[in-house]
């Protein structure tokens, strides 16, 4: 027999939360999470098994369809969204790909900003159009053109806020008004920030996406995603989709990003804390031209950022290196990077390890080069996910290379 935890007082912050919420323990007590791993449940007796399997009883029957570590996790998130549900999936592409699958039919209309990341624009713009879902790219910071791309057909609004590698930010609450002026849905991708940071339901989206791979973790360790909204599009519509198309988050990954959930507060506040001082730090080198982060007064949406994430700029920055032209680009920000010593050189980001790289030929190096120009991702942009070194280790690191430009 479990021993049942002590109820959850109400108003609790969001650090308690994380540490708090869905700890349900066995008979032996143990103070962490227990990690459930098993691809089947037994069940009692025959009638027991069928009223499970028929979902008019409650109780775990097959890992494709739920598991105690996920739904743990899946609690956990959804108490920090501050969402009624959530729902975990393989990775954050396979979150929202459940999304699609969900929310959209042939014939039905999408907007969604063009600066979001690589593989979100093909998902929409390759592979939903083959089932006749239509997608409209629109700037991320522009609402007159997301408004004036609002058609009758039109069921989902989708952005990142703030965006990879750009870093842009987006107004929540206008998008999401947008939206249901038009009988649409917002979705937000908020893996740059976090619940930590940012809450957007509390501005007016209806859906979270997540890829736990990032600061969910924080540590580089698994794959994983999640979407947090309503219950009755959670359970009613994502959770029988899991359980046919199997898009499932695996329990170890579970376990392992709920783990990580448990510091994701003051992971955030320190990561964060450092990326603004390396990009205050970066505009005053002259071998860069300009550096992108929400946390400096000369980003574009720097107030607007400052509200929605809780006053700090996140642990993500991009930054462009001087060169006379395309070719003098590439190479001046692959030879800033080839002389990092500290810094991992991989296309992650969310560790508590810093990691750099070109988003022109690793994240959105399988888009055209049309749709990088039209994003805004040129062959001198660098990104620097910055993690928990020491902040004059991480500047050293970085001077290897652009001192020597």
């Amino acid at each position: 027999m479990s021993v049942k935890p002590r109820p959850l007082p109400p108003g609790l912050h969001r650090e308690t939360l994380a540490l708090h919420t869905a700890l349900e323990r066995s008979q032996y007590g143990e103070h962490s999470e227990a990690l459930y791993l098993t691809s089947g449940f037994v069940q009692p007796d025959a009638e027991t098994s069928a009223h499970r399997f028929a979902h008019s009883e409650d109780g775990f029957t097959y890992a494709r369809t739920s598991n105690p570590t996920v739904t743990s996790f899946e609690q956990r998130l959804a108490a920090l969204e501050g969402t009624q549900a959530a729902i975990g999936a393989s990775s954050g592409m396979g979150a929202i790909l459940l999304m699609g699958m969900g929310l959209l039919k042939a014939g039905d209309h999408v907007i969604c900003s063009r600066s979001m990341f690589g593989s979100t624009l093909n998902l929409f713009g390759k592979e939903f159009a083959k089932f006749g879902v239509e997608t409209t790219f629109v700037s991320q910071t522009d609402v007159t053109e997301w408004r004036s791309a609002v058609r009758p057909s039109t069921k989902l609004l989708f952005a990142e806020t703030p965006t990879n590698p750009l870093t842009d930010v987006c107004d929540i609450q206008a998008l999401a008004d947008l939206a249901h002026n038009a009988g649409a849905l917002l979705a937000v991708d908020n893996c740059f920030c976090s619940p930590a940071l940012q809450r957007p339901v509390e501005l007016g989206a209806d859906l979270i996406i997540h890829s736990g791979t990032k600061y969910l973790d924080g540590q580089g360790r698994v794959m994983a995603g999640a979407i947090c909204g309503p219950s009755k599009l959670i359970v009613d519509v994502f959770a029988p989709i899991v359980r046919t198309a199997g898009m499932v988050l695996a329990p170890f990954n579970a376990w392992v990003v709920t783990k990580g959930m448990e510091t994701l507060g003051i992971r955030m506040q320190a990561q964060s804390a450092s990326a603004l001082a390396v990009a205050q730090w970066l505009e005053t080198h002259p071998a860069v031209s300009r550096v992108y982060y929400p946390g400096l007064a000369s980003h574009g949406q720097h107030a607007l950022a400052m509200r929605q994430q809780s006053g700090l700029g996140g642990a993500v920055l991009s930054f462009d290196v001087r060169g006379a032209d395309a070719a003098a680009l590439r190479a001046n920000a692959f030879h800033v990077i080839n002389n990092t010593q500290v810094i991992s050189i991989a296309t992650n980001l969310g560790d508590t390890k810093s990691i750099i790289t070109h988003p022109a030929t690793t994240s959105h190096g399988r888009l055209s080069e049309a749709q990088r120009q039209a994003a805004g991702i040129g062959q001198g942009l660098v990104r620097l996910a910055v993690g928990l070194e020491h902040l004059d280790d991480i500047k050293a690191d970085l001077l290897r290379g652009l001192d020597t430009l």
